[in-house]
C-alpha cells in the first residue's frame, strides 16, 4: 500500500508540470468564449479571463471542467444551471467535440436544440429540464452513442418523440415528462437494454399499452414506467408482467379501461401502482394486497366494484434526482 502511494505521489510530480503546460485547444476557447459572449451577466462576471481551463494564476471558469489529452487541455463538462441564462441553445457548445456532460437545467433557454448536437458523440448526461425550449426534439440525438442520461423534462417540445433514440445502447434514464409531445411512444424503446427509468408523463400521448411493449422481450432493465396524465387508451394486457424488473407503474390519469390482471401482482418488486383516474372496472385480485412489496396503490376515480380498497397512507411521490445520477 505504502509502495502504490509512492508510487502514485511520483507520477502526480511528473504529472503536474504537463498540466501546467499543457495549451487549451483553440477550438474550445473559441466555443466557450462565444458561449460567453451570449450568455447572461451571471455567467460572465465568474467566467474571467479568455482561457476556460485557466491561465496562469487565473482558475478555470466556474462550472467548466476541462482534462489532458495528449498536448491539450480539453473541455470535457460545462455546468452552468440555475443562473437565469435567457436566450437561444447557445450552438457553440456543439463545437465542445470533447464533452462527457451538458447541463443547462433551470434557466430560461428558449428555441430549439441545434441538430448539431448530435455532434457531441462523447456525451453521457444531457441535461437541459426547466427551461423553455420548443419545436420538436431532434432525432440527431439518437447519434449520441455514449449517453446514459437524458433530461429533457419541463419545456414546452412538441411533435412525437424520435424514434431514434432507439439508437443509443447504454441510455438508462429518459425524462421527457412536461412538454407537448404528440403521438404514440415508440415501441422501439423497448429493445434499450438498459434502461431503467421512463418518464412521459404530462404531455398529450395516445396509444396503448399493448402497442408499446409489442416488442418480445422488450424493457428488461425498466424499473421505473411514467405514463401518467396522457390519452392513453386499452386496458392494461397482461404482457406487462413479463416487465419483472417494474417497481414504479404510473397510469393516472388516462383514459384506460378494462380489469386489473391478476399477473401484474406477480411482478417481484412492484412497490408503486398508480392506477387512478382512468375508467378501470371489476375487482383488484387478492393477490395485490398480499404482495409483499406493494406500499402503495391508487385507486380512485374509476369504476371499481364496491370495497374495493386503496393501499397505502397517499401521498404525492417525490424522487429526487441524485437517486438517478449514479
Amino acid at each position: 500500500m505504502a509502495l502504490r502511494f509512492q508510487l502514485t505521489a511520483f507520477s502526480l510530480i511528473l504529472l503536474f508540470p504537463l498540466l501546467l503546460n499543457a495549451k487549451t485547444l483553440k477550438r474550445d476557447m473559441k466555443a466557450l468564449n462565444e458561449i460567453k459572449a451570449s450568455l447572461g451577466w451571471r455567467v460572465v462576471y465568474a467566467w474571467v479571463g479568455d482561457d476556460p481551463c485557466g491561465d496562469g494564476d487565473l482558475p478555470p471558469w466556474s462550472g467548466v471542467t476541462c482534462s489532458t489529452q495528449g498536448d491539450y487541455r480539453v473541455v470535457t463538462e460545462l455546468e452552468v444551471y440555475a443562473v437565469s441564462i435567457v436566450g437561444p441553445f447557445p450552438t457553440a457548445v456543439t463545437n465542445l467535440l470533447d464533452l462527457t456532460r451538458l447541463d443547462l437545467h433551470n434557466n430560461k433557454l428558449t428555441g430549439p436544440i441545434p441538430p448539431q448536437i448530435g455532434r457531441l458523440k462523447r456525451l453521457k448526461i444531457l441535461n437541459l429540464r426547466w427551461n423553455k425550449l420548443q419545436d420538436v426534439i431532434p432525432p440527431e440525438i439518437g447519434e449520441l452513442k455514449s449517453l446514459t442520461h437524458l433530461y429533457l423534462s419541463f419545456n414546452s417540445f412538441k411533435g412525437e418523440i424520435p424514434k431514434e433514440f432507439a439508437n443509443l445502447p447504454a441510455l438508462r434514464y429518459l425524462y421527457l415528462q412536461e412538454n407537448r409531445l404528440i403521438g404514440r411512444i415508440p415501441p422501439e424503446l423497448g429493445t434499450l437494454q438498459n434502461l431503467r427509468h421512463l418518464d412521459v408523463g404530462n404531455n398529450h400521448l395516445v396509444g396503448t399499452i399493448r402497442e408499446l411493449i409489442r416488442i418480445e422481450g422488450c424493457f428488461p432493465a425498466l424499473r421505473n414506467l411514467y405514463l401518467n396524465n396522457n390519452y392513453l387508451t386499452g386496458g392494461i394486457p397482461a404482457q406487462l408482467a413479463n416487465l419483472t424488473n417494474l417497481e414504479i407503474l404510473y397510469l393516472s390519469y388516462n383514459k384506460m379501461s378494462g380489469i386489473v390482471p391478476l399477473g401484474i401482482s406477480h411482478i417481484p418488486r412492484l412497490t408503486y401502482l398508480y392506477l387512478d383516474h382512468n375508467q378501470f372496472s371489476g375487482r383488484i385480485p387478492d393477490a395485490f394486497y398480499k404482495h409483499p412489496f406493494l406500499k402503495d396503490m391508487y385507486i380512485e376515480g374509476n369504476a371499481f366494484r364496491p370495497g374495493v380498497k386503496p393501499i397505502g397512507i397517499h401521498k404525492v411521490l417525490e424522487l429526487t434526482d441524485t437517486e438517478f445520477l449514479v
